[in-house]
Parts: structure tokens; C-alpha cells; sequence
């Protein structure tokens, strides 16, 4: 399945061929025959769910992924709670996000190299001994500052393996007529945790301490280690896995410079992801300089933006193809409503931006990875993702210190329009550059009854012509 088709979107590699299973890795012959008699699936927004592999892992990462964003929480308080400064807290943060600056490339090699679900086992056990590490030390009262950096960077040198391999391994659970749907609910999974997570940890730490916090994101892990250990490996659409030889990092980033299907959502994630995403600094400021409403309305308005992302990752799900047209449009509209929301005069109209922020936020990042996963052959398939993951992600140590600064020499609503305006016009170059590799042109055409402005096949304007 490519991403689009037409002048709907730059042209993909046929996905359906190349995920087809090595001969040493052919699926069992009643799950041949369950997809002879299926014939094509229905789209509908939970038809991934339908899978059993699918299923357990969905359901195992809803209970780490709570774990996850409660450790987040408890984290930051507790490193704030032991230092008094704020700047400890960002130090935190850039620990664990530097690893996937750094050595992110190098987590997709090993991804292509090693059978995915068993990389799953290790990663994920290692993230549950870091969990335990914190709790034993909080809970004893020994934990001093030092120890929460080095679990936070440990955490991030895990997730270096961890995120390219669970991102390509979706494709092997679901194969390509789902992965669309499947990243889409792995988003949604995640924003659910979001709501979930940190009013656990507020309850929990407040009650009994932030050692037990500690200890249920440990625990949690648990859950995806089972739904790993429960998987039919026969109903997986294995891929050839990459021998041990040199050059294997270089020959991802020539594969993906080679491809500008691929290329240029990746870009337009970096810009997004430096450049748009840094909603802690602004929306902390907004809720404290501007409408001072304090800690409270910073709370309703990360609640709200999570409520945003959720939607728009389930509203992802029951699309049926990720266009590349889609991708662009609503980059564009998310930098635009951020200038708009930079300068809302009033509390109300700034609330009412936020959901839709957060809708827009979540479909640009479901539809570049959907479309980038499914236009990549699946040896490729974690160097790809892993370079992506590491454009996405690896601008937060960068855009986080600029826009903190911007915010405080020229003011948040300076700082936040100066980000979405970036984001904006990027989406614009990237859309021109992709309708350009699929050989479209911009048409404008003024007439009433027709469609302003399109893109269109450059062969077929050429023959209107003569």
C-alpha cells in the first residue's frame, strides 16, 4: 500500500511487496488460509485491535505507558523537591532525551540486526530494573539528585533500541494493511496514559510517598513482558533481519536521502518537533505571566492538550490511507493556529485553541510515521524509523532552551508565534518539495464553482496545452 495515490500524494514503494516473509520465516498455513478467505480488511478506527498479537501488545503498553508518565511526574517533583531549582529539572529532562541525539542511528542498526520481539524483551526489562532502581533508593531515603539523572539517562540510552524497534515491529504484528491503524491507536494509547498517569502519581505520591510511584511504573513493565511472551510467533509477518557488516548506518541515511517520500516527512517532524513542541514552556508561562491562574490552570491546560491528542490520534485511526497532502495541510493549519493562539487576548480563546493545537499536533505525527513506516522496505525499517525518531525527539534539548529563552527576553506570546510561524512555513516548503517529487503543480484557479487551489499532474496540464 502506498501513501496515497495520484496527485494525492509522492508516489511510495508498493509496501505489500516488500513485507512479503522470508522463506526461513513463512507464516503457518492456517494463517494463510484465515487471509485467503478474509480477502482485504475494512478499515474501521479499532480494526488492529482484531489481531490477537496486536492486541496483547496494545494492551500491555496502556499499563507501562501509566507507568511511564507517572514516573514523568514524580520525577520532576522529586528532583524539585531535593534541589529547589527548576534548571535541575530541565537537566533531567535533556538526560534522558540526549541519548536519542546522540547515539539514535545506532539504536536502528541494532533494530534491523536482531529479531524485534526479543530486543522487546530486553529493552523493556531493562526500563522495569530502572523503575525498581529509583523506588529501592526513594523508598529507603537514600536517593540523592545524581541518582534520578543517571536512571533518567540509563532510560534514554534504552529507548536509543527501544523506540525504533517497537516502532518497526508494529508492521510485523499487524503487516501493511494496518499499520496506518495500528500507529494511530499506539498514539492514542499513549495520550490515554497522558490523562491517566500523572493524576495517579499526584494521588499516590501525596498519599504515600514518591517511592510507591516508583514502584508501579517498575511493576508496570510486567505487562507488555507478558503480552510478549504470549505472542504466536507463527501469526508475525517476519522480516529479513540484516547481517553483522560495516557501513550499515551510512547505508541507512543514503537509503532514506534517495527517497523523498521519506525525507522530507522527516524534516518536517524536526521542524515540528524543535520547533513546535514545546508546550511545557509555553503553556506554563501563559498560565502563570499571562492569565496568572498558577499551577491549576497550567494543569487544565496540559489536560486539555492531551484530550486534543487523544482525539486526533483516533480520528487518524479511521482514515484509511496516510496522503502526504493530509501531512502538509494540517502542519500548516497547527503552526497557524499557534500564531492565532500566541496572540488570544482572552483565557476563553486560548482554551478553545488547545484541543485543536492538540488534534493537529498528534495527526502530523501519526501520518509522517505511518507514511515513512509504509514506504520503507521492512530491512530498511528500523534505521528509518530510528533516524526519525531521533529528528523528532532529539530537537527537544534544542528548541527547549531557545524558546525558554525567547520566552523570557521577548515574552511567551513572542516566543510561541515564532514557533508555529516556523512550523508553518516549513509545512509549506515540504508540501511544494513533495508535490514536486511526485511531478504535481500548484493550480489556482479563481472561478466560481471550482476548486481554488490544487495540485495537479504536470503531464496533464501539458496536454491541455497542446
Amino acid at each position: 500500500m502506498s501513501t496515497g495515490s495520484g496527485a494525492d500524494s509522492a508516489p511510495a514503494p508498493t509496501a505489500l511487496d516488500k513485507t512479503r516473509p522470508s522463506p526461513d520465516h513463512r507464516p503457518s498455513r492456517s494463517l494463510l488460509r484465515r487471509r485467503r478467505n478474509d480477502g482485504p480488511r475494512k478499515s474501521s478506527m479499532f480494526s488492529s485491535l482484531k489481531i490477537r498479537n496486536y492486541r496483547l501488545f496494545a494492551s500491555g503498553a496502556v499499563v507501562s505507558n501509566t507507568g511511564t508518565w507517572m514516573a514523568r511526574i514524580t520525577q520532576d517533583w522529586l528532583v524539585l523537591s531535593l534541589t529547589g531549582s527548576s534548571a535541575a529539572v530541565g537537566i533531567t529532562t535533556a538526560m534522558q532525551f540526549l541519548p536519542m541525539l546522540l547515539f539514535g542511528l545506532y539504536g536502528g542498526v541494532i533494530a534491523d540486526r536482531f529479531a524485534k520481539r526479543k530486543l522487546l524483551f530486553c529493552t523493556q526489562g531493562a526500563m522495569s530494573i530502572s523503575g525498581l532502581f529509583l523506588a529501592a533508593l526513594t523508598l529507603s531515603g537514600n536517593v540523592q539528585v545524581w541518582h534520578v539523572y543517571a536512571a533518567a539517562f540509563f532510560t534514554g540510552l534504552v529507548t536509543v533500541v527501544d523506540n525504533p524497534t517497537r516502532q518497526s515491529f508494529v508492521s510485523e504484528m499487524v503487516g501493511p494493511d494496518q499499520v496506518r491503524n495500528a500507529v494511530s491507536l499506539n498514539s492514542a494509547n499513549f495520550q490515554s496514559a497522558r490523562l491517566i498517569g500523572p493524576a495517579v502519581a499526584s494521588g499516590l505520591t501525596a498519599a504515600v510517598g514518591p517511592g510507591w510511584a516508583f514502584l508501579a511504573n517498575g511493576l508496570s513493565f510486567l505487562a507488555p513482558l507478558t503480552g510478549l511472551m504470549l505472542m504466536r510467533t507463527s501469526e508475525l509477518h517476519h522480516t529479513p533481519r540484516k547481517p553483522r557488516g560495516k557501513g550499515q548506518l551510512r547505508e541507512g541515511l543514503n537509503y532514506v536521502s534517495k527517497h523523498p517520500e521519506l525525507i522530507w516527512p522527516i524534516v518536517l517532524v524536526g521542524f515540528i518537533g524543535t520547533f513546535g513542541f514545546n508546550f511545557p514552556i509555553w503553556m506554563s508561562a501563559f498560565a502563570d505571566d499571562v492569565f496568572h491562574g498558577g499551577v491549576g490552570m497550567y494543569g487544565l491546560f496540559n489536560t486539555l492538550m492531551a484530550v486534543g491528542s487523544l482525539a486526533g490520534a483516533l480520528l487518524a485511526a479511521r482514515r484509511g490511507t496516510s496522503r502526504l497532502r493530509l501531512l502538509a495541510g494540517a502542519a500548516i493549519a497547527f503552526g497557524v493556529l499557534q500564531v492565532v493562539a500566541a496572540f488570544a487576548p482572552e483565557l476563553w480563546m486560548f482554551v478553545a485553541l488547545i484541543v485543536p493545537i492538540g488534534i493537529l499536533g498528534l495527526t502530523v505525527n501519526v501520518t509522517a510515521n505511518s507514511s515513512v513506516q509504509m514506504a520503507t522496505d521492512p530491512e530498511m525499517r528500523g534505521r528509518v524509523m530510528s533516524l526519525f525518531m531521533m529528528v523528532f525527539t532529539g530537537g527537544t534539548p534544542l528548541g527547549g532552551p531557545l524558546f525558554g529563552w525567547l520566552a523570557d527576553a521577548y515574552g511567551v506570546r513572542i516566543s510561541m508565534a515564532v514557533g508555529g510561524l516556523v512550523c508553518a512555513v516549513a509545512a509549506a516548503g515540504v508540501g511544494l518539495m513533495l508535490a514536486r517529487a511526485a511531478n504535481l503543480r500548484l493550480k489556482v484557479d479563481l472561478r466560481r464553482g471550482r476548486q481554488h487551489v490544487r495540485f495537479v499532474p504536470r503531464e496533464r496540464e501539458l496536454a491541455t496545452a497542446a
